[in-house]
């Protein structure tokens, strides 16, 4: 199979992406575990793009139970130097509504029970992570988002995700809290995969979607699943809009990124001295500075 220069994560409400034709579904093995679902690899806009259903196409885990190292892993092996990231999120500020489109450009972590890093165990490295989207790819998705018009949509080209441990929702103050740090929007699942897709030097993006104003609003003072599966298929059908007019995009134009060399300062460890039972584990990322 050629390299898959493109992969897609859908979240919750995208599982598969309608658009695409001439889809194999690929079956993988990574040295961290299978990944959440088979990998459908179509094509889209004239390339093969790679699409990975995030929870499962069942929707079957949990934010901290996610494979999220045999994901990125998996995507990698097939050539993927391109992620872009569909996710649900709640509004923590006024002026992002419910089925606004938000392309962040910052983070904040509230995690606390999940593998961040291919590294340890005998080998270190630390991954510049100050600016974690990769701001080429951010800027072609937010110029995608302008170019469609969808109607009653507003879209916002930056902003800072808070990402939580979950799966329960925040509590009332907790939302008050994030909101003070300067927070935008809160989702549980993206900040692992942006850190694990720098560390494999893939350059990442979120196209996060709004269901809900999280339970901070005096109006919305609570999120319930069924707010937010409403608002989700509704967003999904932008998302694939969006999505497929970024690919339109992409198409034309690859963009360099400082993702796709972020291990060349950052492995501590002399090569020569991690283990080989790590070494061949980590062969993918490390091949080219070997």
């Amino acid at each position: 199979m050629n390299a898959v220069k493109i992969g897609i994560i859908g979240g919750s409400g995208l599982y598969k992406m309608e658009a695409f034709t001439d889809v194999e579904e690929l079956h993988l093995n990574t040295p961290f575990g299978s990944p959440s679902d088979a990998i459908l690899v179509g094509t889209l806009e004239g390339m093969r793009v790679a699409f990975l259903a995030r929870h499962g196409r069942s929707h079957k885990f949990l934010p901290s139970e996610l494979p999220y190292r045999a994901n990125i892993y998996a995507l990698k092996s097939l050539g993927v130097e391109y992620i872009i990231s569909a996710s649900a999120v709640g509004s923590l500020k006024e002026e992002v509504k419910p089925l606004d489109l938000v392309v962040p450009d910052q983070f904040i972590d509230r995690t606390y029970q999940r593998t961040a890093t291919f590294f340890g165990d005998g080998v270190v490295a630390h991954i510049g992570f100050g600016h974690p989207f990769c701001s080429h790819l951010s800027k072609i998705l937010g110029q995608a988002i302008a170019s469609l018009n969808l109607p009653d949509i507003d879209y916002h080209l930056s902003g800072t995700y808070v990402c939580m441990e979950g799966p329960a929702f925040s509590t009332k103050a907790e939302s008050n809290l994030y909101r003070s740090w300067g927070g935008t929007i809160i989702g549980m699942t993206n900040l692992t995969e942006a850190k694990l897709a720098r560390e494999a030097e893939i350059a990442y993006t979120t196209l996060a979607l709004v269901t809900d104003y999280d339970c901070w609003h005096p109006d919305h003072d609570h999120v319930t699943v069924e707010m937010v599966i409403q608002n989700l298929h509704k967003n999904a059908v932008n998302a694939q809009k969006v999505i497929q007019e970024t690919v339109r995009r992409l198409k034309d134009h690859l963009p360099s990124s400082e993702a796709h060399s972020a291990l060349k300062y950052a492995i501590l460890t002399p090569l020569n001295h991690i283990p080989q039972e790590r070494l061949q584990q980590l062969e993918l990322f490390l091949k080219k500075y070997l």
